[in-house]
């Protein structure tokens, strides 16, 4: 089946409680609240919307990308959409006097639906009326306005520019807010990094209503939303990002080997190559479910996907003296520009038009989703890959995906500490799991989150460790959370350590700085250094 688009951040064990005024008011004080903030620069009544209203239930579900999370109890008492900064700030001071806790929304792809449910009375920030975007060919940067989705950064960028590119994910709909905060790859991090890596300046909303620039901010607070997860230390409104060059033609391929065809075996070489691949060449591999060309029965493959920053004739030669176990010939690569590649791997259809790009409809039909996130030092051993293909023949694996990305390159050399994002060198490669699934209640789900789980207790020996690390782009909520509306330092250094290693405790620091009463908050947000206890 085609996937949905989804594409889509203590040494002691001191309680953290966050603020609480006393309990939450009515929406419609809340609401009072904004129509009496001084100083709005448009008029805030066309962009609340209350339950009561007509359009909130169009407007919550318009960018839900998991069905998880469809016609849950846990809803807004109400949705803003701004239209400029006013909004946010007054939004941010009336959240605060009314007692409602407040979950921003860029693009709704992130997998445990945290920027639109929350277990408290709370309100939801949606960015998707701020989406201007402003590309300077001659400096080679952009000012993008964080409820932008990434095609549509992609299409403007290609506008102005044939060899002028970014290096973010590969799923169009994806809202630049989130990913850019939480780091953000795709198939040119090899040689260009993460899309956070290219942040040269951002705008956000504080806690006390102030917006804030690289300068302004500080050192600290730009270096923390720069991988450390934006919704921890307010609404961040917009990124300036530095471009990057990208060849006029560039390669593309997708070639799939089954059990069949040795894939354990090109598997296992892919693992020792594909980080010290040239680094113009990323080669992602996904383990799945696959009709077998020769028996015609389904089977279990190693599909490999591949963007080369360059033309077919000097890939062949390369993959041929690198990787000749792929087999991979002239008539399975593809050249076309660098805007028609993401349009390849977004998996639309040969010949469509970049405008696609722009339009934030689904592409395909709503699934639910589990997912989780390791990384690799040492390559997986044949017997380990053998025992991972079993589990893809049981039923609940029938719409999953264990992907692998190559790392090294350009990864291999910035610090881990150089932003909140800590998974460089000496990872060779990240693995990402998927569970899709159609079937309706809580029975079917448990079966499918089941098998995800049991497949992640597999890999344990076989994926890093002191911490078993994770991407914070792919929030699980399986590791370390507490959803009783506190966290201990305890609890939230068990996901703070796999998603930022030591990167966590200056997150905390710089949290506690910003926002000490722990206003901006959600199950894995960066916690507050604090003693303060619930009374």
């Amino acid at each position: 089946m085609k996937y949905p688009s989804f594409c889509f951040t203590f040494a002691t064990a001191i309680l953290l409680f966050p603020f609480h005024p006393s309990s939450a008011d009515s929406p419609e004080k809340f609401v009072q609240c904004l129509y009496n903030y001084p100083h709005i620069t448009n008029s805030i009544s066309n962009v609340v919307y209350k339950k009561s209203n007509s359009s909130y239930s169009s407007i919550l579900d318009a960018t839900i990308q998991n069905l998880r999370f469809f016609n849950i109890s846990s809803k807004p008492q109400v949705i803003i959409t701004p239209m400029d900064v006013s909004h946010i700030r007054a939004t941010i001071i009336c959240a605060q006097r009314h007692g409602l806790q407040i979950r921003t929304r860029s693009g709704g792809h992130d997998y445990e639906g945290l920027s639109y449910v929350a277990g408290v009375p709370f309100l939801i920030v949606d960015l998707i009326n701020l989406r201007r975007i402003e590309v300077d060919t001659e400096n080679r940067t952009a000012w993008v306005q964080a409820g932008a989705t990434i095609g549509e950064l992609y299409y403007r960028i290609s506008q102005k520019s044939k060899t002028l590119g970014f290096p973010a994910g590969e799923c169009p709909l994806v809202g630049v807010g989130g990913h850019f905060s939480g780091g953000g790859y795709g198939y040119m991090l090899r040689k260009y990094g993460l899309a956070a890596d290219h942040v040269i300046d951002a705008k956000i909303v504080d806690v006390n209503g102030n917006l804030l620039d690289k300068e302004t901010m500080g050192v600290d607070l730009f270096w923390a939303i720069r991988g450390g997860g934006g919704a921890s230390f307010g609404v961040i409104v917009a990124w300036k990002i530095k471009l990057v060059s990208v060849p006029s033609i560039v390669t593309v391929f997708q070639v799939t080997r089954t059990l069949e065809e040795n894939a354990i075996e090109i598997i296992h070489k892919w693992q020792r190559v594909a980080n010290k691949f040239n680094e113009s060449i990323t080669m992602k591999a996904n383990i799945e479910r696959v009709n077998s060309s020769k028996s015609g029965n389904v089977t279990v493959g190693a599909k490999f996907e591949s963007l080369y920053l360059g033309r077919v004739d000097d890939l062949i030669p390369s993959m041929q003296k690198s990787f000749p176990e792929l087999g991979l010939v002239r008539e399975d690569c593809t050249e076309m520009s660098w805007i028609e590649s993401i349009l390849y791997k977004a998996g639309f259809a040969s010949g469509e038009s970049t405008d696609v790009l722009l339009n934030r409809t689904q592409l395909n039909s709503l699934l639910f989703l589990k997912a989780k996130s390791d990384y690799v030092r040492d390559p997986i051993p044949d017997f380990g890959l053998e025992r991972l293909w079993h589990f893809l023949y049981e039923d609940a694996a029938k719409d999953a995906y264990i992907q692998f990305t190559p790392y090294g390159g350009r990864m291999n050399e910035i610090s881990e500490s150089e932003t909140p994002f800590p998974h460089r060198s000496g990872y060779i490669f990240h693995i990402q799991y998927r569970v899709y699934w159609q079937e309706k209640g809580d029975a079917a789900a448990q079966r499918y989150i089941n098998w995800i789980r049991r497949v992640y207790k597999y890999m344990e020996p076989h994926v890093s460790k002191s911490p078993r690390a994770a991407y914070l782009n792919y929030r699980d909520l399986d590791i370390g959370t507490n959803n009783n509306g506190y966290t201990s330092f305890r609890q939230a250094s068990i996901w703070g350590t796999k998603y930022f290693g030591n990167n966590f405790n200056r997150l905390t620091l710089v949290k506690t700085r910003i926002d000490p009463r722990n206003f901006f908050r959600n199950e894995q947000s960066i916690p507050p250094l604090t003693s303060n206890r619930r009374k």
